[in-house]
């Protein structure tokens, strides 16, 4: 192995000879990269490859070159590049080619032979690279089309990336992105003879002994790739990728045409094709473009008939096709009307008018989905349609009763609306729903009443208190009076759907939500503690969960952060933190520990005598990586105080 190595330093000689003579490295430079650049070959011409020393070695010889083009540029010498750039390349190349000889499977290594040789090799060289890779990866349509983007856009060879489309098709005779990049690659061909004809003829040359077939010219090619593709591949999605395509090409209206005719005849039954068809009526001009109007009113008249005509298509689609996937078309493009800005108050009432309108009908025809209810609901609050919106929240949980986002948005209307019985709808949502989806509800619950200020109220919902038999029999009397109260409210307001037995007070936060969610209304709980009585009660709150697991690290850094905001701040306090918190973290976060050790220095009343015991606690429980951070921040924090 040491003479093939020294073999290859010598054939480096004459490029480094070069480099030192004309004066782009030194003579200790020169010497410093031949002992790189062994020590690069003995890693890769040893018995056990590994492709990270492959890797290594390329990016060596990439920084080399990209040094030797700065220095070049420094110093305004451009000669000697077949001795010395040229002879670099053909190195790299020829360890890409033993790379990609003993890891055929690995993709990146290809692309990144492919980037390599876009900036630094010839084109003739990346044309045998993407033969090499397309040989082994034939199973990716991705390369074929960027081999063919390359040989169409970069070697400008039609013919070739035609070749390389027609080889990828019969490897994959139904993917979709291949006749689409095929298509628009032959309409680009088109585009670029057009060009080059209309040239010549301004150049009054004579076209007669060049090939220029009118069929070509006019995208026959194309129009060939079209029919074929569309008989093996079904669907109005694929159709409508084409004619948008088509749609960029000005000299393919024909083409154009005919695909839209097709669409509308071969798709009558997907709901995309209604919603081209209806969305191309914006695109339509309805007068000459010399008469157009002047004036922004006339302007937004204009555009208010665009959007009438795109509204009449949609209501014929719906009838024709009366499916949730129509009227999820119908409504998305008029709700996108409406998010448009516009200084006219015309179009926006228009706009308005037409989205509610058709969220009323397919509400009507039980044809709107959940996400829709949400968006109509959504817009109604912002409007200010308060009553509208309540009777189309309790339209949507009763449509969707297990829905957590429907019940939010009833219960979001009933809070904006002052509704006086809101406790109790929470109480009927949670009869409905599954109680590990129930998290966002119950803290909207406890949000929402602790802006009522209604703190009593707050820490039931976080947690039942433990009744004695008068407050028992008080509790019950006030429940069958809230029934009553409920029963009548109902006779009242026919509109709002029935309620259930409720049990208030039986099922509060932290019995009800379980596993890693009830860490969430912990930490909730503790803060709310905290904003609402202060250290003291935030200390109550700690102590009556403080063996309710799961935990996160954040409860207790919440609490130990409060103990720290006191004036008169107890060690003992922050000590029986630290110790419950690493108790449950302390074989995971090393940042504890350290904080530990910190507060033992830095409190008046910390014991640095105990620094040392912590330290060696720690080193026993954390692991690994963990532990491995804990003493490089131990270290530092050391040197730091020393």
């Amino acid at each position: 192995m040491a003479e093939i190595i020294q073999e290859r330093i010598e054939d480096r000689l004459p490029e480094l000879e070069q480099l030192e003579r004309i004066g782009l490295f030194s003579h200790a430079e020169i010497k410093a990269i031949i002992k790189k650049a062994s020590d690069l070959e003995y890693r890769i011409q040893r018995r056990a490859l590994f492709k990270e020393d492959f890797i290594n070695y390329v990016q060596y010889e990439i920084n080399l070159l990209e040094l030797i083009q700065r220095r070049r540029t420094r110093i305004g010498y451009s000669f000697k590049k077949d001795e010395i750039e040229n002879s670099i390349v053909h190195r790299v190349q020829g360890v890409f080619r033993r790379a990609s000889a003993k890891w055929k499977d690995d993709v990146q290594l290809w692309l990144s032979y492919v980037v390599f040789c876009k900036k630094w090799a010839t084109k003739p060289q990346l044309s045998k690279v993407f033969s090499a890779m397309l040989a082994i990866h034939s199973n990716k349509p991705a390369l074929w089309i960027m081999a063919a983007k390359w040989e169409m856009e970069d070697r400008l060879s039609s013919e070739s990336a035609r070749q390389l489309f027609l080889r990828a098709l019969r490897f994959h005779p139904e993917c979709p992105k291949l006749y689409q990049e095929y298509f628009r690659m032959e309409l680009m061909h088109a585009e670029k003879l057009r060009k080059e004809k209309q040239e010549f003829e301004k150049a009054k040359m004579d076209v007669g002994n060049l090939d220029y077939p009118e069929e070509i010219l006019n995208g026959e090619l194309a129009r060939i790739i079209y029919k074929n593709s569309v008989s093996i591949i079904k669907g109005a999605e694929f159709h409508v990728s084409l004619l948008s395509i088509a749609q960029l090409f000005d000299f393919a209206t024909d083409l154009q045409r005919e695909i839209y005719d097709d669409l509308q005849a071969l798709h009558t039954d997907d709901p995309l094709t209604w919603d081209y068809v209806a969305r191309r009526e914006l695109e339509v001009e309805s007068q000459p473009a010399g008469e157009q109007p002047a004036t922004k009113q006339a302007r937004a008249v204009e555009l208010g008939r665009k959007e009438e005509r795109c509204c009449a298509v949609y209501e014929e689609a719906v009838k024709t096709l009366p499916t949730e996937a129509m009227w999820k078309c119908y409504i998305n493009f008029c709700l996108e009307r409406f998010t448009k800005k516009t200084s006219s108050q015309f179009l926006r009432e228009k706009r308005l008018e037409r989205t509610m309108m058709a969220f009323r009908k397919a509400h009507e025809l039980r044809l709107l989905p959940e996400f829709q209810y949400k968006q109509w609901i959504d817009l109604l609050l912002h409007h200010d349609f308060l009553k509208e919106a309540l009777e189309v929240a309790v339209a949507g949980t009763a449509s969707f009763r297990d829905s957590v986002t429907m019940w939010q948005m009833k219960l979001q209307v009933l809070i904006n609306s002052k509704s006086p019985d809101i406790a109790m709808h929470f109480e009927e949502a949670f009869v409905h729903l599954k109680a590990q989806d129930c998290l966002p509800l119950w803290i909207s619950w406890a949000e929402w009443s602790e802006g009522t200020k209604r703190e009593e109220d707050t820490e039931a919902i976080f947690k039942v208190k433990t009744p004695c038999s008068e407050s028992c029999g008080h509790r019950e009397r006030e429940r069958m009076r809230e029934r009553q109260r409920h029963r009548q409210r109902e006779k009242q307001a026919p509109c709002q759907e029935p309620s259930v037995g409720l049990d208030p007070g039986t099922k509060k936060a932290l019995l009800a939500v379980k596993g890693t969610d009830s860490v969430t209304l912990k930490n909730k709980y503790l803060d709310w503690a905290y904003r609402s009585g202060g250290y003291k009660k935030a200390r109550a709150v700690f102590k009556s969960l403080q063996e309710s697991r799961p935990f996160s690290v954040d409860f207790f850094r919440k609490i130990i952060q409060f103990e720290k905001e006191q004036e008169s701040c107890k060690m003992a306090n922050l000590r029986e933190y630290y110790e419950r918190a690493l108790r449950e973290f302390g074989s995971v976060d090393s940042d504890l520990w350290m904080d530990y050790i910190k507060e033992e220095l830095n409190h008046p009343l910390g014991k640095p005598e105990n620094c040392g015991q912590i330290y060696w606690r720690a080193m026993k429980m954390l692991q690994g990586e963990s532990a491995e951070m804990f003493v490089a921040k131990h270290a530092m924090h050391q040197a730091g105080h020393l």
